[in-house]
């Protein structure tokens, strides 16, 4: 959603679909499309929507369009739900992608984006994690359909000339958000009363990235140049790492309320800490993410009240 409102306002035609799925709220998703639609009327420029899925048959459809740029960033997310429903995650993340990989070929679109995960370094890699490490312990089979994305875009490379950047994603936060995701548990529990679960007691860092950088990334990458010939991958984060305590102190500091905290033991597939080196993002495009974690935030945290009219 905000990658689509970030392209629409610097002038861009954009086309987008998704398969809405119940994973989490459709009513949110819904919402994500209507302000898209809204700045699309604002700034007089096309958004068209499709409601599909990545193997369905729409991609017979988008070959009537011709497009400059395709910025992939569907697939099941969620780290947990991958080990309980790995299918679910084959059919998108693995299956899916091979279409998108298929849909670039055939249209021969120079510039690909698609988004892979800080997920695939694991446990062993070593910190900052950069892009030079092999990454072949994946916590998780989420982590593993990530990985799977970078090296199927290698082999398209290779045999077909398909050349793509994959970006690791450390930990978006920020408005208009995932519900299962920790923030948005957290502000749901600040204003309902809830108690919230603090894993592995927590003894754990998270490199969190807000919404509005990761998508200066994306939108900067595609102004490059020449975009790069090959299959690369490119990490996007803040470049510091927050203990978990930290980022609950700050959310009780931005929304006045102490949370009831039950601590517990970490979770399967869940990496202790997580610290993106942002060097390579910064040599491709002159753009480091900077928004520090006490005005990311506030932001999301006024996006929530307003929202949920809380």
């Amino acid at each position: 959603m905000h990658t689509a409102i970030r392209f629409l306002k610097e002038g861009w035609e954009v086309i987008g679909f998704d398969n809405l799925n119940s994973y989490y709220s459709v009513d949110l998703k819904n919402d994500r499309i209507k302000e898209v639609l809204t700045v699309a009327q604002k700034f007089n420029k096309k958004f068209i929507f499709y409601e599909a899925d990545l193997n369905s048959n729409i991609w017979t459809s988008l070959l009537e369009d011709h497009f400059d740029a395709i910025i992939h960033l569907a697939a099941q997310a969620g780290v947990r739900y991958s080990l309980e429903n790995p299918k679910v995650y084959l059919e998108s993340n693995v299956l899916g992608f091979q279409n998108v990989l298929d849909f670039v070929k055939l249209t021969q679109v120079d510039r690909f984006v698609y988004a892979s995960s800080s997920s695939v370094y694991g446990k062993n890699s070593i910190q900052p994690f950069n892009e030079k490490e092999d990454c072949n312990s994946p916590e998780s089979y989420y982590a593993a359909t990530k990985k799977m994305n970078e090296l199927m875009a290698m082999s398209y490379h290779k045999n077909h000339n398909v050349s793509s950047i994959g970006l690791r994603f450390f930990t978006v936060y920020g408005p208009w958000g995932r519900p299962d995701m920790a923030p948005m548990l957290f502000a749901n529990a600040a204003y309902n009363n809830k108690a919230i679960k603090v894993f592995n007691h927590g003894n754990q860092s998270r490199d969190f990235t807000y919404i509005d950088d990761i998508v200066e990334g994306i939108f900067k990458l595609m102004l490059i140049p020449s975009f790069p010939i090959g299959a690369d991958v490119c990490n996007i984060g803040n470049g510091s790492p927050v203990k978990l305590m930290e980022f609950i102190d700050e959310i009780e500091r931005v929304t006045n309320i102490e949370l009831d905290k039950t601590f517990t033991k970490a979770q399967k597939g869940d990496v202790v800490n997580t610290y993106a080196d942002t060097l390579k993002l910064y040599r491709l495009t002159g753009y480091m993410p900077k928004t520090n974690l006490s005005l990311g935030i506030k932001e999301f945290i006024e996006w929530y009240k307003n929202y949920y009219k809380v």
